[in-house]
């Protein structure tokens, strides 16, 4: 087995989205070739409703797929196609917008006005880029769990992991997408296709995500000029790009450490990208554009 190093630590940074949604974005708008088939990894976590609930109001997808996974809180969606629910506390919404969708989502707090939850984009590959588009809502007691004898918990939402499968199907990209717990003080390896590009975002706890050669020190706060020694620990909301190998190895803190753990095969496509529209050439995007203003972005099923 050969441990994935790290390739790059990332402190998700604070991002104003949809109607004035304070949010973290972990990646996105930049380089897609490390996260391919991934675009973008949101972090909608907050405890003041005023800076969530003016939500996402309706606005176009197209070619990409959007994966809304919801901790606390609910979040509300509409669509063009006639489509109303609600994603629920564990509940994970699995939207193929394909030739093109108009949804809104709105973010609602718990009793105590918590909100928090993901949402990652997945590239579609040109050939699937204007497909019929298509929802997978999955509740959270279908979600398969899996608890090991050294007590690390595993919520498998997509992919196939130690024996389960996922509720999510028929993905492109076959990606994987897990929601693991190690418990404190425990060293743990995971397995991750050589074949995948892979990423881990911390969201509770810290610990230690380690090299060939040992563990390594993970910052979480840009290093100021005068700092000679960085933290040593992958704190809450930090990202970790990873490089090639057959398994990722962690060594979770004091309080345990729990995060998503995603992996997908890149399509290795270029990217032509504006706001909420992704496809493959420069004249696509345009023309995507174009019908938007015409009115004939929706295509008929």
């Amino acid at each position: 087995m050969s441990i994935r190093p790290v390739k790059r630590l990332i402190e998700s940074k604070p991002t104003l989205e949809g109607a004035g949604v304070h949010l973290r974005r972990a990646f996105g708008f930049g380089n897609t070739n490390d996260f391919d088939p991934f675009l973008l990894l949101d972090d909608f976590r907050n405890d003041v409703p005023e800076d969530y609930l003016a939500g996402f109001p309706w606005h176009p997808h197209r070619g990409i797929e959007t994966i809304t996974y919801v901790l606390a809180g609910t979040v509300e969606h509409g669509d063009s196609m006639g489509n109303r629910g609600v994603i629920s506390s564990g509940d994970v919404q699995w939207m193929t917008a394909g030739s093109g969708i108009i949804h809104q989502e709105m973010p609602k707090g718990d009793h105590v006005g918590r909100m928090h939850g993901f949402q990652l984009w997945a590239n579609l590959p040109s050939a699937l880029k204007m497909t019929p588009p298509r929802y997978q809502e999955v509740k959270t007691l279908d979600i398969p769990e899996i608890t090991d004898d050294d007590g690390t918990h595993v919520r498998v939402v997509c992919g196939n992991f130690w024996g389960k499968t996922g509720p999510v199907d028929g993905i492109a990209t076959d990606p994987i997408y897990l929601d693991v717990s190690v418990p404190p003080g425990k060293r743990k390896s995971l397995p991750v296709d050589t074949r995948r590009h892979a990423f881990a975002y911390v969201f509770a706890g810290s610990g230690k995500f380690c090299n060939a050669s040992g563990p390594l020190a993970v910052p979480t706060e840009g290093v100021k000029w005068l700092d000679t020694t960085p933290p040593t620990e992958a704190d809450n909301r930090s990202l970790i790009l990873f490089d090639g190998g057959d398994e990722v190895v962690v060594q979770a803190g004091d309080e345990g450490i729990r995060f998503l753990l995603v992996s997908g095969k890149p399509l290795q496509e270029p990217v032509a990208w504006y706001g909420p529209i992704v496809m493959n050439t420069q004249e696509q995007l345009r023309n995507a554009f174009t019908e938007l203003e015409k009115g004939t972005f929706l295509k008929k099923g």
